[in-house]
């Protein structure tokens, strides 16, 4: 087994990939493209032509809201068509989150879908990370953000209607959220990574002189 050395990758890049041929083969409420190309390898050459469907939505943006004097999260339930094959509810527990339409900015779509989703205004934004959600088969990359609240929301149905939005808001304690991740009652890649990281960066964000 070789050694791994941090300063050894990547050693390819965009360059080191041809696209013969692009085109879209499906487009609904989702867009579907076929890719034709071919890489270089690690033994030196190049793969064989190959054929790959990517699943194109654009990029998103999600937010994990939290209130300090109460030491509570915000989260949202909302139905997921992709869960049924999989979970006992498709109902998910997660952090708020929507797509980047053409324009706007990472922080204005916080804001915008912060006060769609649970009629939150949000004060200050720090970025967490930004990650592929799915690289195999699609090019969706998702920037995720914490956000400070100066006051809880009321809890309730929020959403909207022509969307098909049916968002519950829920005001949960810190602790007890991180209890239903580590339990995996929380199994969303955003809304787990968003826990994970707050978990790890907690002390730091909110140490005491």
């Amino acid at each position: 087994m070789s050694e791994f050395k941090a300063t050894e990758y990547p050693i390819f890049s965009t360059k080191d990939v041809e696209i013969r041929d692009r085109r879209p083969v499906f487009q609904g409420f989702f867009k579907l493209e076929r890719y034709e190309l071919r890489h270089r390898l690690f033994a030196g050459g190049w793969s064989d032509w190959m054929q790959r469907e990517i699943f194109e939505r654009g990029h998103a943006v999600a937010v994990l809201p939290y209130h300090p004097p109460s030491d509570q999260l915000v989260l949202v339930e909302q139905f997921r068509t992709g869960a049924l094959a999989s979970s006992d509810s498709p109902w998910l527990l997660e952090v708020i989150a929507g797509m980047v339409a053409p324009g706007e900015s990472l922080e204005e779509v916080a804001q915008r879908e912060s006060k769609e989703e649970a009629g939150l205004i949000l004060n200050q934004l720090t970025p967490m990370l930004s990650y592929l959600s799915s690289p195999g088969g699609t090019t969706e990359r998702i920037q995720l953000y914490f956000a400070t609240l100066d006051t809880l929301p009321v809890e309730g149905v929020f959403g909207l209607k022509h969307e098909h939005e049916d968002i519950r808001v829920h005001c949960v304690p810190r602790e007890q959220a991180l209890q239903w991740l580590q339990q995996g009652r929380i199994d969303n890649a955003a809304t787990v990574i968003a826990l994970q990281w707050l978990a790890l960066h907690y002390e730091q964000l909110f140490a005491t002189s």
